[in-house]
């Protein structure tokens, strides 16, 4: 499964609700953990591998701790309290951090694989990445959230970096 890689049109996009947990959405599900892992990353967005889906997968649990995987399926944000600023990379704008400004704690409500709702309470890792997850089935990337400044050096600084990662 490829990751696309910013600034693909399909990263621009707003996913769409999720009708039916069939095996397809199960294959869908077990092949974007997979990716994830292969890629160490620690949350993916299913426009990131090109499907319109309110998908989410994510594990920010120390590899020692073994995977933890969390399942979201059409996820929103109920509350948000606090601020914090923090440095962000994404598996779509590889080798590329920046700090961004996000809530420190929320609360998330979805539906896991197994279409049962949960409702999370997040803070720390867990709460940046929900965010910024949630974010892409937005058609937003994190880059989009950088102040003035650090999207001109980030404009700068991609496009040396842009080509090399499209070749790959």
């Amino acid at each position: 499964m490829k990751i696309l890689i910013y600034p693909d049109e399909i990263l621009r996009n707003e996913a769409q609700s999720v009708e039916n947990i069939d095996g397809r959405l199960q294959s869908l599900i077990d092949e974007m953990l997979k990716t994830m892992y292969a890629s160490r990353g620690v949350g993916l967005a299913a426009n990131q591998i090109g499907e319109l889906r309110q998908l989410v997968v994510m594990d920010v649990t120390p590899t020692k701790e073994g995977p933890h995987p969390i399942v979201l399926i059409n996820p929103h944000i109920t509350e948000f309290e606090g601020e914090k600023v923090e440095d962000e990379g994404c598996l779509s704008v590889p080798n590329y951090f920046a700090p961004v400004k996000r809530a420190a704690k929320i609360e998330v409500v979805g539906y896991d694989r197994n279409e049962k709702e949960i409702r999370l309470e997040a803070e720390g890792l867990l709460a940046r990445c929900i965010q910024h997850e949630l974010d892409h089935l937005k058609g937003i990337c994190f880059v989009d959230r950088l102040n003035p400044v650090r999207k001109m050096l980030f404009r700068k600084k991609w496009a040396k970096i842009c080509p090399k990662e499209n070749s790959r």
